[in-house]
C-alpha cells in the first residue's frame, strides 16, 4: 500500500492557516452600578456641564497614610473609587466630611473647596474626569500645592 503524505511546508501552511474553532456565546454581562449621581457626596447639585466636547480622563491616585491633600477644587464633575485604604472628603467652606471606604464609590463636588485625607493606610483611588481637552481636573486655592 502506497501512502501520500503532504510535503512538510505544506502542512505548516495548514496548520497557520486553518481557521480556530473558538466557542462563541451571545449573553449579556453582570453590572453593578456603583455611583449614578446628580450632586456631588456634600449633596451640592450639578447644575452645569462643559459644551465643548468631552474628554474623559482616569487616574489611579496613591495618597500615603496620614496624609491631607492640598484644598483644591475642580470645574467639572468626576467620580472616585476607593481600591485601598480609605478617603475622607472635607468641604472647606462648611467643615462638613464624609469618609468613603475601599469598595465605596464617590461623587466629587464642581467649584467647591475640598480636600481629601487618608487614613492610617494608604489610600489608592480611581478617579474619572468628565472634562474637555485643555482643562486641569484639579486646580488648587491660592496658596496652595497641585493636588498632584
Amino acid at each position: 500500500m502506497l501512502r501520500r503524505s503532504l510535503p512538510i511546508a505544506a502542512t505548516i501552511a495548514l496548520a497557520f492557516t486553518a481557521p480556530a474553532a473558538v466557542a462563541q456565546n451571545s449573553a449579556s454581562a453582570h453590572a453593578d452600578i456603583l455611583l449614578k449621581e446628580n450632586h456631588s457626596w456634600n449633596g451640592t447639585a450639578y447644575t452645569h456641564y462643559p459644551t465643548a466636547p468631552p474628554q474623559l480622563t482616569t487616574l489611579k491616585l496613591t495618597i500615603p497614610p496620614h496624609t491631607a491633600l492640598p484644598w483644591h477644587i475642580h470645574p467639572f464633575p468626576n467620580a472616585g473609587y476607593v481600591l485601598e485604604g480609605q478617603l475622607t472628603i472635607q468641604d472647606k467652606a462648611t467643615g462638613k466630611e464624609r469618609t468613603f471606604k475601599q469598595g465605596e464609590a464617590f461623587a466629587e463636588s464642581v467649584d467647591d473647596p475640598h480636600r481629601g485625607v487618608s487614613g492610617d493606610t494608604q489610600t489608592v483611588l480611581l478617579l474619572t474626569y468628565a472634562g474637555t481637552k485643555g482643562s486641569p481636573t484639579s486646580i488648587p486655592l491660592k496658596g496652595e500645592k497641585n493636588e498632584y
